[in-house]
């Protein structure tokens, strides 16, 4: 078998509103614009060494990776899906995408990984991505084609936006700490409130039509509000000095990323400890054979 190779663009959240746990699943519903951006996890699936007899992850320069490492758990979904038996193989992610940031990095890995799956094996469409990224978490569905998705019910509900034109370009800003989605979420219920059906559905309406021709930003700042910020600035406080930091620099609108900890800011010059990024599209991550 060939090796191949893809990109795995980290996410931001255009716009971030949270409603009540599902009863079923106990995922909370939101609304959120996931916007795919050039920072980026690089992926590459190739043969296993000789002797190994399953899948393998390596992730050089992060120490050992875990063997329930949700792109490895992808890949072994996508094997089960399809019947595809083929032979062991290792899966090398180089991270540049900060590990629980509130960027996706776990999750676009995921998504890459199923991409990288289809194309080795000529097996399954983007029907059964999707249907394996929602088991895999709310991220991950909007990252198996990247670019600029609508995402509703716990996020496995998508509709494509047009993508941003200009590209949109961001500033991000980490505090230097790791934040828990779960956690995050917990500490959301327990500040609440939490967003009616009423509300979600509303702002679902408010974000389509703000974006509908590419723009790159929603007019109305409240359309880029986190119902996560509150939640992540209590459990990491730098966030706020974070935040703070970029509107001192010039930015109009700074937020949040996610569930945090990274903050966000439209434009502006980059500095010392901020990335520099802009927006990208499907293109961007298109799986190839080396």
């Amino acid at each position: 078998m060939s090796a191949y190779r893809a990109l795995a663009p980290a996410k931001v959240n255009l716009g971030l509103f949270v409603g009540a746990r599902r009863d079923g699943d106990g995922r909370h519903e939101l609304v959120s614009v996931m916007q795919s951006i050039s920072l980026a996890d690089e992926l590459t699936l190739a043969p296993a060494h000789a002797g190994a007899d399953q899948d393998e992850i390596v992730c050089p320069g992060v120490g050992a990776a875990p063997q329930e490492n949700l792109a490895l758990r992808a890949l072994r979904a996508f094997r089960a899906a399809t019947g595809w038996r083929g032979p062991p193989l290792r899966l090398i992610i180089r991270k540049r995408i900060p590990v629980a940031a509130g960027l996706g990095g776990g999750s676009a890995d995921a998504a890459a990984a199923l991409r990288l799956a289809r194309l080795a094996s000529g097996r399954g469409d983007e029907a059964l991505l999707l249907e394996l990224a929602a088991r895999l978490g709310a991220d991950v569905p909007a990252q198996v084609s990247p670019g600029r998705w609508l995402a509703t019910g716990a996020g496995e509900r998508l509709e494509r936006l047009p993508d941003p034109e200009p590209p949109l370009a961001l500033l991000l800003l980490g505090v230097g700490a790791a934040l828990s989605t779960a956690e995050v979420y917990e500490r959301a219920d327990a500040l609440g409130p939490l967003r009616t059906p009423g509300e979600l559905e509303s702002l679902r309406c408010a974000l389509r039509d703000a974006l509908a021709h590419g723009e790159p930003l929603p007019a109305r700042d409240e359309l880029l509000a986190n119902d996560l910020q509150p939640a992540a600035i209590s459990l990491c406080p730098p966030i706020a000095d974070a935040l703070s930091q970029l509107e001192r620099r010039g930015a109009e609108r700074a937020v949040v990323s996610g569930s945090g900890p990274t903050v966000m800011a439209p434009g502006g010059a980059s500095f010392e400890g901020a990335i520099a990024c802009t927006s990208v599209d499907s293109s961007f991550a298109r799986p190839r054979a080396l």
